[in-house]
């Protein structure tokens, strides 16, 4: 009886172990599972693929079997590491140094936990994915949905850049497409230790997988009457062409070329005043997300309360701004929208997500219109930064930027002749004012010749000569090359030859704003040899003359302003990868790498730099920077760079700018400089407008890249107030801030790609313990030691800051110490912005200088603030080229005991071509008893050093 028992104990134990064999199969960096779901679009497959002990890569698909990995953003070659499969029950569990990865037999839903069994992040219960067929030309796909469990308590950021004002995205919603302003990168970082990369390139969605919905699909909609169908619309003309006129709205949805011919045929919107009133009822309680479209001046009431004070944008460049708003069932609600259009062509819309539906509830959301299999990476990290290095990664790193570009940019619309662009550098010159680069922006090509690489002769006889003439200075040049041709070049006719052109526009006779309009289109940067041809124009035609970096506009692709998206779609395909839809949103991407990769083959040891108006998940693998887009002038959109910068950096893309001032200007701003330039009188709007620039470039000092540009009024400091004002004052005291701290600066850029580090902090990175910093959106670190705090308000001279806790912080103007974990309304003069330094920090500042390369950097006056043991490890390297690849460059560690109240200075290590063997420094200790305000040739300790150790006793 017992041999009958060992035999029958055996028996199932091979059936057992048959039956999971045939569940998963084993791979060399991972498993496949089986699944034997019923249904066409059911999950047939699951893949886990180990590329790090805390990265995953997750693929799932309907199909019998996986197509061939092809993915973008992932760099070749990532290698396995050791990792164990076992059965756990009713699951598999994979597991690494750092993580257990359990997927069910059943579904293959997956829970991602740590060595000791705590969760992390679980998909939805049956594994959260749907996948739905769809044919784009002939192209199959499928729209992918995935679901995981979220906890109240959790907190998301990234996804790019977005101007909406929100910076933590939990319980909220944000379409991912590219667009002037708006730049999209999937993928997230939570602060339950642990960020997901969602690999799609199609129009995409996070935290809600619905698209906004018309006004009457979530409502019933009552006019200023009482009467049923629709909102009342009032048009009032202020000219005599036209009658006011009514009439009854269903929807607001003039949002785009096509839907802006719903507006009353024939009315003049300029100068007109528009209304859109009546009632709301909504169907069920709960929270409404609304979605405003704009362009002109607007503002929302809701329930007779303003729930969006005025906003304004340009009519070519409209902008969205996001609201919520809670309603109760059956009620009905008054709402009123005040339009003012910008001209004769102006957009407005309104649209609304109903509260989130029961099977997303609770969920952290992704949703994609195109895509052949689900994909997706989880990177786990005990802290933010580890969890963007694991992003790096996957994706690449970030090269140093030159040394240069961390200085000042002078940018504007536009230097018109090459006079211009060099006597304004030799304005800066003769102003003392630090600068290292200029900008030359669109159109200094012949009117009809966008795309040739050529100048316009008359106006710029000499190219080679003017960049020469930049470099004289001791300067750098930009210059704005798009990936558009007009139909009659030679450039377009080389891509055309070869199908790598964007025909729709063309087809359509699509004529651009320039001058009577030309007709013409962008290159098709998905393409490898279109991307290599891309670049050799670009070498034949400017490389030669010297030029410093490259300025990659309207890399969305731009191909129209304001339409709607099935047509941007039609406008950027087919792409030589498959249909636009499929392939939306990385075009930047592409086009980013065409630069890159082409400039290190024609010169592989000169630091390439790229600046581009959108981006993608590693964008920062080809050594570029992104800037948000032609934003406007106007205090709630300053205010909204800080969390845009934010979220952007968290992205794992640590180079972000924006136009200092921002680009487009309102009308007012503009007579305010025509009457000071008639009259030498500062008018209430002039007076307005130095003051926004005084207040942007107080915080432009503290972005990764320090840039100004704009539409008129010109953007030199002088141009926005004469020398001696207070504008001009703290415009230049910020602007020498800038270049004295240099030295802490580029260590910043060197930590970038040696510890992949990120430059523009979320408090929520450095303090992960204070749940007072999760929602903080307009507060961040710059580096490890300064927080920075902007002031986004008129006339305000103080604000209120939040002192996260665990440490406390000295204000950097006084030296005076304040307690941390509180918050405080504290002064904000005029010429200055709130900064602070909190207790540990060490921070180099070096001498005065005009422009980065001036001389070397010497003495360093190291500030030491007491209070908390600290550590800072100076970075230095050649600054124009990839030596620091093969070993290059120098770190000299700095180390303060607060309990003995000494500082070590440790033994330099490495060396580089230039290196200063010996230096000063000159050490001032700064704390609660002798508070020291910030001053830049400070006395102190003088200290001469070797490179040999040496601790000093303060």
């Amino acid at each position: 009886m017992k041999g009958k028992n060992i035999y029958l104990s055996l028996l199932l134990a091979l059936l057992f172990a048959s039956c999971s064999s045939t569940q998963y199969q084993k791979l060399n960096d991972g498993i496949v599972l089986t699944l034997h779901q019923k249904g066409k679009t059911a999950t047939h497959k699951v893949r886990l693929q180990v590329l790090g002990d805390e990265l995953i890569h997750i693929s799932a698909t309907p199909d019998k079997n996986f197509p061939k990995d092809s993915s973008l953003i992932i760099v070749p070659g990532l290698k396995t590491v050791p990792f164990a499969v076992d059965n756990e029950g009713d699951s598999i569990r994979l597991s690494t140094a750092k993580l257990n990865v359990m997927i069910s037999k059943a579904d293959g839903g997956i829970k991602f936990k740590d060595k000791t069994g705590k969760l992390i992040i679980a998909e939805k219960k049956g594994g959260g994915r749907t996948f739905n067929p769809i044919n784009v030309d002939g192209t199959k796909g499928y729209t992918i949905r995935q679901l995981f469990d979220s906890p109240a308590d959790e907190a998301f950021y990234g996804l790019g850049q977005h101007q909406s004002d929100e910076f933590n995205y939990k319980g909220k919603s944000e379409e991912l497409f590219q667009y002037n302003t708006k730049v999209s990168v999937p993928f997230i970082v939570s602060n339950k230790n642990y960020g997901l990369l969602w690999d799609s390139y199609s129009l995409s969605r996070f935290g809600d997988s619905r698209p906004y919905q018309q006004l009457n699909r979530a409502f019933k909609l009552y006019d200023e009457n009482g009467k049923p169908g629709g909102l009342t619309g009032t048009y009032i003309s202020l000219t005599k062409a036209r009658p006011n006129l009514l009439r009854t709205e269903d929807s607001l949805y003039f949002e785009d070329i096509k839907t802006v011919k719903n507006l009353p045929d024939n009315f003049p919107l300029k100068g007109a005043h528009v209304t859109y009133a009546g009632e709301i009822e909504a169907p069920h309680s709960g929270t409404y997300r609304l979605i405003l479209y704009y362009a002109g001046y607007v503002k929302v009431y809701v329930d007779n309360k303003l729930v969006v004070p005025e906003r304004w944008r340009t009519a070519w460049n409209p902008n969205s701004y996001k609201f919520t708003v809670n309603l109760e069932a059956d009620r009905r609600v008054p709402v009123r929208v005040e339009w003012k259009p910008d001209g004769d062509k102006s957009y407005c819309g309104l649209q609304v997500e109903t509260p989130l539906h029961r099977d997303e509830q609770n969920s952290q959301v992704w949703w994609s219109e195109m895509n052949k299999k689900m994909d997706y990476y989880f990177v786990y990290g005990k802290s933010m930064d580890e969890i963007i290095k694991g992003y790096r990664t996957l994706t690449g790193k970030s090269q140093i930027m030159p040394k240069w570009a961390m200085g000042f940019w002078q940018s504007r619309e536009r230097y018109k002749t090459q006079n211009q662009i060099l006597s304004t550098l030799k304005e800066f010159r003769t102003h003392k004012f630090p600068i290292d680069n200029i900008v030359l922006d669109w159109f200094y090509w012949p009117e009809t010749k966008w795309g040739s690489h050529q100048f316009d002769k008359n106006r710029f006889p000499d190219p080679k000569a003017m960049v020469d003439s930049i470099h004289a200075m001791h300067a750098h040049m930009m210059i704005s090359v798009w990936p558009k041709f007009y139909a009659n070049t030679k450039h377009f006719k080389e891509f055309e030859q070869h199908g790598w052109m964007y025909m729709q526009a063309v087809k359509d006779s699509i004529r651009d704003w320039v001058g009577p309009g030309y007709v013409g289109s962008f290159y098709d940067a998905y393409s490898a040899g279109a991307r290599k041809l891309f670049w050799k124009q670009m070498y034949d035609n400017l490389y030669p003359l010297g030029i410093d970096a490259w300025w990659m506009d309207a890399s969305e692709p731009n191909i129209l302003d304001c339409t709607d998206m099935k047509y941007r779609k039609e406008l950027c395909g087919p792409t030589a990868l498959g249909p636009s839809t499929e392939y939306f949103n990385a075009y930047a991407l592409m086009n980013a790498e065409a630069i890159y990769n082409g400039q290190r083959g024609v010169a592989p040891n000169k630091r390439v730099f790229l600046l581009t108006r959108s981006g993608f998940a590693g964008l920062q693998h080809y050594s570029t920077a992104t800037w948000s887009g032609d934003i406007a002038t106007r205090w709630e959109d300053m205010k909204a760079q800080i969390a845009a910068g934010m979220n952007f950096s968290i992205s794992g893309i640590p180079y972000w700018t924006m136009d200092i001032g921002g680009f487009c200007v309102e009308d007012r701003y503009v007579k305010g400089q025509m009457v000071y330039n008639r009259t030498g009188k500062v008018d209430a709007d002039y007076k307005e407008w130095r003051e926004l620039n005084t207040r942007w470039y107080q915080f432009g000092a503290f972005a990764p890249l320090y840039r100004a540009h704009g539409q008129y009024p010109y953007r030199e400091p002088w141009n926005i107030a004469p020398k001696g004002t207070p504008t001009y004052n703290s415009i230049l005291y910020y602007t020498q801030l800038r270049y004295r701290l240099m030295p802490y600066i580029y260590t910043l850029a060197g930590m970038t790609w040696f510890d992949d580090y990120t430059i523009m902090r979320p408090l929520v990175m450095d303090f992960p313990g204070d749940k007072g910093v999760e929602n903080i959106g307009d507060q961040y670190m710059f580096g490890p030691a300064f927080m920075v705090c902007p002031v986004y308000t008129y006339q305000a001279r103080s604000r209120k800051v939040y002192f996260p806790k665990g440490t406390n912080w000295y204000n950097f103007y006084t030296g005076k110490l304040i307690q941390g974990g509180q918050s405080l309304t504290v002064d904000a003069p005029y010429n200055r912005m709130p900064l602070f330094v909190h207790e540990g920090a060490i921070i180099p500042v070096g001498p005065e200088i005009q422009y980065t390369g001036e001389k070397p950097v010497d003495p360093i006056v190291l500030y030491v603030y007491r209070g908390k043991d600290g550590h800072f490890t100076l970075y230095g390297d050649e600054g124009v080229n990839y030596d620091y690849e093969k070993g290059a460059y120098s770190n000299i560690p700095f180390s303060y005991n607060d309990a003995d109240e000494t500082l070590t200075i440790g033994e330099r290590k490495g060396q580089f071509k230039g290196m200063l063997k010996e230096r000063a420094f000159v050490i001032v200790p700064v704390g609660k008893e002798n508070p020291k305000a910030f001053a830049p040739d400070a006395q102190g300790i003088e200290i001469n050093y070797d490179g040999h150790e040496q601790t000093i006793q303060l």
